[in-house]
């Protein structure tokens, strides 16, 4: 097992400290799945859900990329990160659920597999938040990393 980047030599929390690193092109891509029952995603897919905060897929685009830039506020010790990409794409699948996808990408010398997770996971929260009066049985099901770029080594899932 390899040791926590986050723990320094007396095991105890700390910042991960990232000025030897490279500058490179880091890019990550994350995606949530977000189950609706019959009766939303139908409602949903026909337009047919108004809410007061807006169309829900847009407002759930905005609130995740809203997200991803503030993800050092939220996730400890987390670098704060000037993005220069977080671009968010919702579809239905043929599942009833939500597909997002969150895709980031800055020149830095951290990766931001957070910011892409953060900003999924925000997506699919509000999408929640504004279908819930509707019904409890909706489903955040998963969230989880799909890709990464650039830095020590690059990741792709494969499922």
């Amino acid at each position: 097992m390899t040791k926590l980047s986050h723990l320094n030599s007396d095991n105890k929390p700390t910042m991960v400290d990232v000025s030897g690193k490279q500058v490179t092109k880091r890019i990550a891509h994350a995606r949530a799945l977000v189950y609706l029952p019959p009766e939303v995603a139908a409602k949903l897919e026909a337009g047919e859900i108004k809410t007061a905060k807006g169309p829900v897929f847009q407002t759930a685009v905005i609130a995740g990329t809203m997200a991803s830039k503030q993800t050092s506020d939220l996730v400890p010790f987390c670098h704060p990160l000037n993005l220069e990409k977080c671009k968010i794409k919702i579809e239905m699948n043929d599942n009833a659920e939500a597909v997002i996808d969150c895709v980031v990408s800055v020149h830095h010398r951290t990766g931001v597999e957070m910011e892409a997770l953060t900003g999924a996971s925000v997506a699919a929260l509000t999408i929640y938040d504004m279908c819930k009066g509707l019904s409890h049985d909706i489903e955040i099901r998963s969230t989880r990393l799909i890709e990464k770029q650039g830095g020590k080594s690059d990741y792709k899932r494969q499922s």
